[in-house]
């Protein structure tokens, strides 16, 4: 066996790998989200107490975001990410034990620490393999986080169904999830520094090419956060349906994004990074005009699908694009990270305040405006086309199935 075709093998054993990290990073998402009434009531915290806890894991992970390069340059890749998933999963414990707001607002702080600098870690490595391989993986990466993310909240849904405490919830949760992230960080790819390789700063302000990139990023993750937040509270109020077709257009907008991305891979290579994010940007800004204009549930379940469609590959790209844009991917994908959970972290609240100022109907209009800066902007993802490697011909005659 060639050395070509033995690399490309361990190239493609490791995007199964960091595929499985994903999956696990989305579980731990699912599962906190579903059990945060029970964290609620536990914590004796009031709806605006709650909110102002639930801004701490963004806080928490655009703190940390930036030390995650120094922590792979320290300890490789392989170790990197296997301390750092583990450290985010133990970390879904600590939420549900918090018996006051102030412990409740330092167990959020740690958990999205965790969760950012793992974010940072694995999708630095997801980049890598896309560049070895010599094809787009970004997108069904996290396409596997969403799945993830919807099987840890099935599984918080049957445990608030049951009525179990969130505590042996998350604690049998955490140690579940721990065994498979670290099982998976065995396959992925164990890069070192080189000899003479500074260390990245612990701390430093992302590239410029970073921070157009993460604007570009802003637009689709502002669409998400309100479509995620507000869609069934917009079917309810603004079109008198009922609570359960609601909630049905918010786990459809879901599922539309969790599809889009595992098939968007393809969509990707064939079309490049440019005109998938253009086309996007026109089919989420003409889902953003069906949910202003809708008269009827159909129409706006419908509008919210395709903004779902539209935005679905933007931030992987984005991630992706990061990871090309200069001699130190972690700080670059650190940087669009933390652009990216602001705008998370913004989006819902914002959204509200103009609601409450106007109306949800006008502030659908700012999302379907800022899906429109996806088709201007998505010229700042041309770099990501034009450096992707090609596979060679002898890799590509390897057999086997294909990522």
């Amino acid at each position: 066996m060639s050395a070509v075709v033995y690399e490309q093998r361990e190239v493609r054993r490791a995007r199964y790998a960091v595929a499985a990290v994903f999956a696990v990073h989305g579980a731990v998402t699912g599962s906190f989200a579903t059990r945060v009434p029970w964290i609620q009531d536990h914590a004796s915290v009031s709806a605006g107490q709650l909110g102002l806890a639930l801004a701490f894991p963004a806080l928490g992970a655009s703190v940390a975001m930036p030390l995650a390069g120094s922590i792979t340059h320290r300890f490789g890749a392989r170790h990197a990410l296997r301390g750092l998933i583990s450290l985010w999963t133990l970390a879904l414990v600590l939420p549900s034990l918090a018996p006051n707001l102030p412990v409740l607002c330092l167990a959020l702080f740690v958990y999205g620490a965790t969760a950012g600098m793992a974010d940072v870690a694995m999708n630095a490595l997801g980049v890598e393999v896309e560049n070895r391989l010599g094809r787009s993986i970004m997108s069904g990466l996290h396409g596997l986080w969403s799945a993830g993310a919807l099987v840890g909240s099935a599984a918080g849904t049957l445990a608030a169904h049951l009525g179990s405490d969130a505590r042996l919830h998350h604690a049998l949760a955490a140690a579940v999830l721990t065994l498979l992230g670290v099982a998976a960080c065995a396959w992925v790819l164990d890069i070192q520094p080189a000899e003479d390789e500074e260390p990245p700063p612990r701390f430093a302000l992302p590239p410029k090419s970073a921070l157009l990139i993460g604007a570009v990023g802003f637009c689709a993750v502002f669409a998400e956060g309100a479509s995620l937040d507000w869609s069934a509270v917009y079917l309810r109020d603004q079109l008198d349906t009922s609570a359960g077709l609601a909630a049905a257009c918010t786990t459809g907008f879901t599922l539309t994004m969790a599809v889009a991305r595992i098939v968007g891979d393809k969509v990707v290579d064939r079309f490049g990074s440019v005109a998938t994010v253009r086309v996007g940007g026109v089919l989420a800004a003409l889902g953003g005009l069906l949910i202003v204009v809708a008269g009827n549930p159909a129409v706006a379940m419908g509008g919210f699908a395709l903004m779902g469609l539209g935005i679905a590959v933007v931030v992987p790209l984005c991630f992706a694009a990061a990871g090309r844009s200069g001699p130190n991917p972690s700080l670059a994908i650190a940087g669009v990270a933390t652009i990216t959970y602001t705008s998370g972290l913004v989006a819902p609240s914002a959204i509200g305040g103009l609601a409450q100022a106007t109306s949800l109907v006008v502030s659908f209009g700012l999302v379907t405006v800022l899906a429109c800066g996806l088709v201007a902007f998505a010229g700042v993802l041309r770099a990501a086309d034009r450096d992707r490697p090609k596979v060679s011909a002898e890799a590509a005659a390897v057999p086997g199935p294909r990522p």
